[in-house]
């Protein structure tokens, strides 16, 4: 399992350097992120349900503020405070890595219609508390309830993340670093753990319904929207010149359905490699009330066992 962990944090990484050198560092890169930006204003399904519904960006930044109070409250109610330690320290790391690329990482300056500079999301502060927090839960929940808890949190970290995208805030690249960034974060943990030998087997149980109703849907999320999000990528990459109408809506969908799928196969990947493993620690060795004495039978020709 460490070595196992250890290979999905390298590919995280690997695969968060490759989206940096793409979506950042290359014109063409850039000029999907901007014709995805803009092909939310050419959709007009996607301006209508944000007029429809101006209440969701409140409400998204409540449970933003509530998410991170809930991982802390479920792993004091377990009092697994080392755990709970472990996930909330990664989160907080992950957002100051993600605060360092956004200030230092090498790339060239945005700037607004107006000229102003604009600050780089690359990766998204946001997203990355979000996925941290559904992440996170791994640590926390019971083996037994992992499934469906952390798949329902990945699911609400994905549909934050296309508000954003929706939204105009966010741009695809700075969902799909977060995800990666904060993968990469707790299989590194997680891989810490099994050095440590804090982790063990867990009973080899068929999955509950229950389970197969959060599980399913997260993989086909997953699968969906990374194999719509690469089918819909060759056609909509965009070329100098003025943007099409067709294609900043194409770039939209593919960079929603790219995000969507990157964050739901995080969580699957994660907990597919933790399937079988309980991070709780283990029960106490038995261990006897009162000392043993040194000679329980003693040489005495009157006691009445001899």
């Amino acid at each position: 399992m460490r070595i196992r962990m250890r290979r999905a944090c390298l590919a995280a990484v690997l695969l968060l350097t490759v989206a940096y050198a793409g979506l950042v560092l290359t014109a063409t890169g850039r000029r999907w992120g901007d014709a995805a930006l803009a092909g939310r204003l050419a959709d007009p399904a996607v301006a209508q349900f944000l007029r429809e519904h101006p209440s969701l960006r409140g409400l998204g930044t409540l449970s933003l503020v509530l998410a991170p109070l809930l991982l802390a409250g479920v792993g004091a109610l377990r009092r697994r405070y080392a755990l709970t330690g472990a996930a909330l320290g990664t989160v907080a790391a992950a957002l100051v890595a993600a605060e360092l690329l956004q200030r230092y990482a090498p790339g060239p300056h945005l700037v607004d219609a107006s000229g102003a500079v604009v600050r780089s999301g690359f990766p998204s502060s946001t997203s990355v508390l979000a996925a941290g927090t559904a992440l996170g839960l791994v640590l926390v929940v019971p083996h037994r309830l992992r499934a469906v808890v952390v798949g329902l949190a990945a699911l609400w970290a994905a549909a934050l993340g296309a508000y954003g995208i929706a939204s105009g805030r966010l741009r695809p690249g700075d969902v799909i670093a977060a995800d990666l960034l904060v993968l990469a974060g707790f299989a590194a943990v997680v891989a810490l753990l099994a050095r440590k030998g804090k982790i063990r087997p867990a009973p080899r149980r068929r999955l509950p319904p229950q389970r197969l109703l959060v599980a399913v849907p997260l993989v086909l999320v997953a699968a969906a929207g990374l194999a719509t999000g690469a089918y819909l990528l060759l056609s909509c990459l965009p070329g100098p010149g003025p943007l099409p109408a067709d294609l900043a809506r194409t770039a939209h969908r593919c960079g929603q359905a790219l995000a969507a799928g990157t964050g739901a196969g995080v969580a699957a990947l994660l907990l597919g490699l933790l399937r079988h493993v309980d991070l709780d620690p283990g029960p106490a060795p038995y261990r006897l009330a009162s000392p043993v004495p040194e000679d329980p039978f003693p040489e005495d020709p009157d006691h009445e066992i001899s």
